[in-house]
């Protein structure tokens, strides 16, 4: 078995999908207007529409709900990343150093989704 993608499912796929490649640096590949696709080398963040639930069944997922997951980016300068996401986001934690030796940033998706950027301390 092999992890490779994360769905989010929202209202409005070109406003999370623009967001993620402002935050990220990554393009967005559209599959459809419904459906866009955030490549990493490690695994794919996916934006799906709402409407794209009815083949799941309906209200297998809704938008802007998420209150326990938490999105992880690995990156190389937390506080870099801090200086420039500070306009873009919503920030929840400024840069801090938790007991576990990682550096972090938490903020949230223009859903209210949870991003974390962090860098270990040590490789």
């Amino acid at each position: 078995m092999q992890f490779v993608s994360v769905r989010v499912i929202t209202h409005d796929v070109a406003r999370l999908a623009g967001f993620y490649e402002k935050a990220t640096g990554l393009e967005a590949r559209w599959r459809s207007e419904q459906f866009a696709e955030l490549a990493g080398p490690s695994c794919t963040l996916a934006i799906g529409s709402a409407e794209t639930m009815t083949l799941f069944g309906a209200g297998a997922a809704v938008p802007e709900s998420n209150r326990t997951a938490i999105l992880e980016f690995r990156v190389e300068d937390v506080d870099r990343e801090y200086d420039r996401l500070a306009d873009l986001a919503e920030i929840v934690q400024k840069p801090t150093t938790m007991p576990w030796g990682n550096r972090s940033l938490l903020f949230r998706d223009p859903d209210g989704n949870l991003v974390n950027y962090f860098a270990p301390s040590a490789p």
